[in-house]
């Protein structure tokens, strides 16, 4: 699976900046984003007809030599 980095949110202004806010919606948006991605794989690699197949493949692999 791949390593996850995190991004710090920059630290706010004492007064009201348009673009930083912008700039922190979209990032956090964009980690929403991601996350819901995950979730969707998941959720597809646990249904059965997915499941079974890669359990398959597995089981397919076990007499596999590696050279």
């Amino acid at each position: 699976m791949a390593e996850k980095t995190t991004i710090p949110l920059p630290l706010p202004n004492s007064d009201y900046d348009e673009v930083n806010e912008a700039v922190t919606r979209r990032t956090i948006e964009q980690a929403i984003q991601d996350i819901n991605s995950e979730v969707g794989t998941v959720k597809t690699m646990q249904q059965s007809s997915v499941s079974k197949s890669i359990r398959r493949h597995q089981f397919l692999l076990m007499g596999a030599s590696s050279v």
